[in-house]
């Protein structure tokens, strides 16, 4: 069996994903990126790759079983074992639930509970013969309560937690550690940014918005667990952050 360490983050976006993929690469995980448009991870591939590690990106759609199938089948085949899956698709939106179509709750639904069953299953049907492997999936506030407008993300969210829990109670007797992070805040992004407005510096320099490297740090711990004190629901939220 190859000895190449292969970690997959979906939906490696500019923010989180992409910081949890660089984390991984700097322990020396070959790193495997997709997002729907493979080009628009040129610039991660190219900052891991400048930074001393492996990476290559793949353009695929989540929502879609044969993509997810073959994404998988490939690594394994092409690149190595895969040790950690790290699940990031977001699908965020706000619709007051009298405008919510169904085209828009079945697409956040697809993007997040669908695509993570996809996504969950394939890394079992990799993992469980090694008896050895790590599955995250990212949660949001949304995972443990609904709010106004967000009926839709937050039906999505709290599907893909309790896939979670289910895989995990599963999975553990495997050797696998399925756990589930709940970021609960604003994370540096540009839309938060822009949100913010002049606000942003103040709050930034006050650590009151989530760094997209300090969630990283706190997934690289959780693949670090041993077996025997596995923590399955993380939450990461800034002091400010009421709850």
């Amino acid at each position: 069996m190859s000895e190449t360490k292969v970690a997959l983050v979906i939906g490696a976006g500019d923010a989180t994903g992409g910081a949890v993929a660089r984390r991984f690469a700097r322990e020396g995980f070959y790193t495997c990126v997709t997002r729907r448009h493979a080009d628009k991870l040129a610039p991660l591939v190219q900052r891991i790759e400048q930074s001393g590690g492996r990476a290559r990106a793949f353009g695929s759609d989540a929502r879609r079983e044969e993509d997810v199938i073959t994404l998988f089948d490939t690594i394994e085949r092409e690149i190595g074992p895969l040790e950690i899956v790290s699940f990031n698709v977001g699908g965020n939106v706000r619709f007051p639930i009298r405008e919510t179509t169904t085209r828009v709750y079945t697409k956040v639904w697809e993007q997040s509970a669908l695509a993570g069953f996809f996504a969950g299953r394939e890394a079992a049907r990799h993992m469980v013969p090694r008896h050895h492997g790590t599955i995250l999936f990212t949660g949001a506030t949304a995972s443990l309560r609904g709010g106004p407008g967000y009926a839709a993300f937050a039906g999505a969210k709290h599907a893909l937690r309790a896939l979670a829990q289910s895989m995990a109670r599963e999975l553990g007797p495997e050797g696998i550690h399925v756990a589930h992070i709940v970021v609960d805040g604003a994370i540096d992004t540009e839309n938060t940014r822009q949100r913010a407005g002049d606000a942003y510096e103040s709050r930034k320099t006050a650590q009151a918005i989530l760094n997209p490297e300090s969630i990283a740090e706190n997934y690289w711990m959780l693949h670090q667990q041993p077996r025997d004190a596995w923590t399955h629901e993380l939450d990461l939220r800034p002091w400010s952050e009421t709850w």
